[in-house]
């Protein structure tokens, strides 16, 4: 797990312009979505071609997340990064200059569709209700990536609570979009990870600037329990 810090001249700037490092007080559960980044084999499983082996220790608290958000009604989405032959053909900028020819041909093999690569990590607990989105960029709101924004639109979604790997990459892609979207966004501090700390707490030094509320899992799981009961106490009795 990265032993997290946020950048202190971050702290005193964000605290100066709206009076705190926290960003929202509050959620409704039901317009809320757990958006779980590109935790698959190809990542996380030992020796794989992108391995990130600090994500294997975040799954536990992914998994406590999500449990929390289907309690409270909210949605479960796992995004996979896919590199299929729409993706290489209109991509090439990345494929063919931010990889080797060795390794672009081993990132597409890793993550095709129906690789072991591609499949989620099997200790994330993936129930039925769950939806999963594939994308075809790092971010997945970015132009061509996929359909994420107009599935959530459909249900009514405004919060989103994102968790993965990595950190810097498609899940900082992602929360950045998100929010310019309009959506609420938590980026969770101990629910996303990269290759080490510096790298973490950069993206959390960035994220907590301007575009999430950064928060640990400890603290959005009492947000979402929260909301929870809140929502129960104002249902209105049967009659």
């Amino acid at each position: 797990m990265h032993k997290i810090t946020i950048n202190p001249e971050v702290v005193r700037r964000v605290t100066e312009r709206r009076g705190g490092l926290r960003v929202f007080e509050s959620i409704v559960s039901g317009h809320t979505a757990h958006i779980i980044v590109d935790l698959q084999n190809g990542f996380m499983a030992p020796g794989q071609v992108a391995e990130i082996a600090t994500a294997r220790d975040i799954v536990p608290n992914v998994n406590r997340i999500s449990g929390a958000v289907r309690q409270a009604g909210g949605l479960v989405v796992y995004i996979q990064n896919t590199f299929d032959d729409i993706a290489v053909r209109t991509w090439s900028t990345f494929f063919d200059h931010f990889c080797s020819p060795e390794r672009r041909a081993r990132m597409i093999e890793a993550f095709a569709p129906g690789a072991e690569g591609h499949a989620l990590w099997p200790g994330l607990d993936v129930l039925p209700g769950d939806l999963q989105v594939q994308k075809r960029r790092f971010g997945a709101f970015a132009p061509g990536a996929s359909d994420l924004h107009a599935i959530l639109q459909e249900r009514g979604i405004d919060t989103l609570i994102v968790t993965g790997t990595a950190s810097q990459v498609c899940c900082e892609s992602t929360a950045r979009d998100a929010m310019m979207l309009n959506y609420k966004v938590f980026f969770i501090a101990d629910g996303n990870a990269t290759f080490n700390d510096a790298e973490h707490n950069a993206t959390l030094s960035a994220m907590a600037h301007t575009f999430c509320d950064v928060v640990d899992t400890e603290t959005i799981v009492g947000l979402i329990q929260a909301a929870s009961t809140a929502a129960t106490i104002q249902e209105p009795a049967l009659a």
